[in-house]
């Protein structure tokens, strides 16, 4: 397609139509090019809102795009920029993510498992021959060209792609999704096109299974199997996979990037290649099922991210979820958040990078994001009757002022461990907590307050609801990169640690 003159404005050239998506800066909507009939979709970005930075990587993201042709690859038609918006012109890819057209199917082998990795390996071939990285490989990025049966796999957003020259590994900035990034980024070592395959052997995984191989409520926990490259093929759902699949997972999820499989040498691999002769053909209903719930938490995530980022309020829940054996697991709230730490310090009298910690965020708005977050998190504790989650949000020295102590000034945990022992879920059986105004102030780099209106709901025993509110006050210091409640104080109008339900509601 020609490009259109510098000159021209996107309404010239397109009939803007309904919305498809929308994320924190832009929105994509369908649109059609007035001199062909042709549809597409614009993703518009609001450069009202973008930092000096933020312009530069949309650039680059347009430039990597540009370069960027195959039949596996969501192409770029346009980039337009005006004066409040930049316009990205897309195909209109239909068919919706892989991974919800795969559960929907009433067939699914390993097969089908293997021609879908290969469709993507031969995206991150294209990519890695051109010199581009894409640092952000996950199943929201892997797309469907339509709805048709047998419709190419596409992959989407290069948002955090970069360019490299050659083999070249260089520390390129923290980037990424929390579950899908390699041990080298989360070691800080200098990396390069190795990292997409690892999340290719992450995807993989979740592929054949439907849950992936690495998991932790603790995204601490989450990062050390990682960086270990702990993972195994528990029993009965891998028992049905073949050794060949297994194979090549184990030569993706490769610790050392040196050793790792390339993209050329995976789809060289027999059961890539010889499919038909090594892969089974045996219907996997076990992993459809587990891909059901797997794209639920997914999508739950997902708008509760999309929410936040819009109104600039970064709060969400622990997602609790139920294992095999019926008990209770919380999932991490933010696998599947992107993440992006380009900026490097660098000290100027060694001329050496300084990686002595991954602040992943580090403008003000996303600190206050990150504290609202955590306040949400020990509220969910406390309604849950978490009392060793509790423990870990909070500092053990933390002090409160509350009703409870009548107006003393308490210190350490026993005084609320009487609360979680004794008296949580005693008087209810159902509640729910909402945060209201949050307003936070930022105390340096490492501290913060926070005040808000607690709202709560609850059911008693009888079956009546209830609600009252109170408003709370906590003090946040970050160590090691972790935040921990160190101080609070709540109104004497709250509703006592009585209202919170039981662990077992």
């Amino acid at each position: 397609m020609a490009a259109p003159a510098a000159c021209a404005r996107f309404s010239d050239n397109y009939d803007l139509k309904e919305e498809l998506g929308k994320g924190a800066f832009s929105v994509v909507r369908r649109c059609v090019q007035k001199s062909t009939g042709l549809e597409f979709a614009a993703k518009i970005i609001n450069t009202k809102k973008l930092s000096a930075r933020d312009f530069q990587k949309l650039e680059r993201e347009a430039r990597i795009c540009r370069k960027l042709q195959h039949p596996n690859i969501v192409r770029l038609h346009d980039s337009i920029q005006e004066e409040n918006f930049h316009y990205l012109v897309f195909d209109l890819v239909t068919g919706g993510e892989l991974f919800e057209d795969i559960v929907a199917r009433e067939f699914y082998s390993e097969a089908d498992a293997s021609h879908c990795i290969q469709q993507i390996l031969e995206s991150v071939n294209h990519c890695h021959t051109n010199g581009v990285v894409h640092r952000d490989l996950k199943p929201e990025n892997l797309l469907l060209a339509s709805k048709a049966k047998g419709a190419a796999v596409k992959l989407a957003d290069f948002g955090l792609a970069i360019e490299v020259q050659g083999e070249q590994h260089a520390w390129f900035g923290f980037a990424g999704t929390p579950g899908y990034l390699s041990p080298e980024v989360l070691k800080k070592e200098p990396y390069g096109k190795p990292v997409d395959i690892w999340a290719c052997g992450v995807i993989l995984y979740i592929l054949l299974v439907g849950y992936p191989p690495f998991w932790d409520e603790d995204q601490h926990r989450l990062y050390a199997q990682i960086k270990a490259g702990a993972y195994d093929y528990p029993s009965p759902e891998w028992d049905t996979v073949t050794p060949e699949a297994k194979n090549l997972i184990n030569q993706m999820l490769t610790v050392n990037p040196s050793k790792r499989i390339t993209a050329s040498e995976a789809l060289k691999h027999p059961w890539i290649c010889q499919r038909e002769r090594v892969a089974s053909v045996v219907h996997r209903q076990e992993t459809v099922d587990c891909l059901k719930k797997f794209n639920a938490r997914r999508k739950l995530k997902g708008a509760i991210l999309t929410t936040m980022l819009a109104t600039r309020n970064f709060s969400s829940r622990s997602i609790i979820t139920k294992k095999g054996d019926g008990s209770q697991v919380k999932e991490s709230t933010d696998s599947s958040t992107t993440l992006e730490d380009d900026d490097i310090k660098e000290d100027k009298s060694k001329g050496v990078v300084d990686r002595s910690s991954i602040v992943i965020a580090k403008d003000p708005e996303a600190r206050k994001q990150e504290v609202i977050k955590m306040t949400e998190q020990l509220l969910e504790a406390i309604n849950v009757g978490d009392y060793e989650a509790y423990t870990k949000i909070c500092d053990p020295h933390l002090t409160a002022f509350e009703p409870e102590a009548l107006g003393n000034l308490v210190e350490g945990m026993d005084f609320h461990k009487f609360y979680f022992d004794n008296v949580v879920g005693k008087n209810c059986k159902a509640v729910n907590t909402t945060i209201l105004n949050p307003t936070v102030h930022l105390l340096g780099d490492d501290a913060a307050c926070i005040a808000y209106v607690r709202l709560t709901q609850y059911m008693d025993k009888q079956g009546a609801a209830h609600s009252s509110q109170c408003e709370e006050t906590r003090i946040w210091h970050k160590r090691d990169n972790k935040w921990q409640n160190v101080h609070f104080h709540r109104s004497s109008n709250s509703p006592p640690f009585t209202f919170a339900p039981s662990a077992h509601k």
